[in-house]
């Protein structure tokens, strides 16, 4: 995939009480709501960031797709949100529809062309954010940084960044390093039963979609 302008996004943490990153929300829009509400979570004072992956699978796709107008929410894309614009842009729709994208036909049509707004604005989520808080330097990207050292606007193979998970399973076999360049990265993409910190890596899909926990974790 060709590196497009925009990205990488860099966000500085001192204007936010609390900043929360959120694993995959895959449509769980109650749940996720429920866990903002128990970590007392200030719309007007903190921040959410989602490693990506807010629909599909879960009841509501829309609902979420609309929190990324919301000031207090950021987010990377995902797999399931770069399958879903492919979809619209090639009217190709098998890819996306067998991994949780039916919600979209389903929907009436007015819903259905609010949720194409939505979609479309998701083409200008980046793939990596960098992030601020107090002295430490956090990265966040959906599956994986796939490189070695993190630099700013360092060119990286983007479909990787959205899919691999030979660095996740390197570290679940014990063979895995950390990646040099910030302090804490953070991915979802690959349900687990827990989330895994390994070195400076910390993988946080909890498979809330599938009966798991939806994890956040307070980064400030």
């Amino acid at each position: 995939m060709k590196q497009p302008e925009k990205s990488y996004q860099m966000i500085e943490g001192a204007q936010w009480r609390h900043i929360w990153v959120v694993g995959d929300i895959h449509g769980c829009f109650a749940l996720l709501m429920a866990k903002l509400r128990a970590c007392r979570f200030d719309p007007w004072q903190d921040l959410l960031v989602s490693v990506g992956d807010l629909i599909d699978r879960g009841p509501d796709s829309l609902r979420c797709l609309q929190l990324l107008h919301k000031r207090w929410m950021v987010a990377v894309r995902g797999n399931h949100e770069q399958m879903a614009i492919d979809a619209l842009r090639t009217s190709q729709w098998s890819l996306w529809t067998m991994n949780g994208g039916g919600w979209f036909t389903a929907l009436p049509e007015q819903k259905r062309h609010q949720a194409t707004l939505a979609l479309e604005y998701c083409q200008h989520l980046p793939w990596i954010l960098e992030l601020h808080c107090h002295e430490a330097t956090h990265v966040v990207a959906h599956a994986d940084y796939p490189e070695d050292v993190y630099q700013w606007q360092k060119p990286v193979n983007l479909t990787e960044v959205l899919w691999r998970r030979a660095r996740l399973s390197a570290h679940l076999a014990g063979e895995g390093t950390a990646i040099a360049g910030a302090d804490h990265f953070w991915f979802g993409h690959t349900p687990l039963r827990q989330r895994v910190d390994s070195d400076n890596l910390h993988y946080i899909d909890t498979g809330a979609v599938f009966g798991g926990e939806l994890t956040l974790v307070q980064l400030q």
